[in-house]
């Protein structure tokens, strides 16, 4: 009875690692946003777009400085682009009688 509760002292936590490692890491998360942005140009960019732009400041580790991975620069780029031209688009079929195309 004298060991018990005792393991955390043989095997402490390594003190860099404070975050759980069963999430996706950054360059997957930069690779997730780059095919949702190239989707969303084809189907539900509404959707899509956001979801890239999401994953890509995820990616850059939520912050502008610093080095950022290509990946995840171009999901947060095209996932702009995709979102403005889905606002656009339904903006322009929300008008009665006119269309954006």
């Amino acid at each position: 009875m004298a060991g018990f509760g005792q393991s955390a002292r043989r095997h402490p936590r390594s003190r860099g690692r404070t975050w759980s490692r069963s999430g996706p890491d950054r360059a997957t998360l930069g690779i997730i946003g780059v095919v949702c942005a190239v989707a969303g140009f084809f189907v539900l960019g509404i959707i899509l777009g956001p979801v890239a732009i999401v994953c890509g400041w995820l990616a850059m580790n939520r912050s502008w400085s610093g080095t950022r991975s290509v990946p995840a620069l171009v999901a947060v780029v095209l996932g702009a682009i995709d979102t403005l031209l889905a606002v656009l688009w339904l903006a322009g079929t929300a008008t009665p009688g006119a269309g954006l195309f």
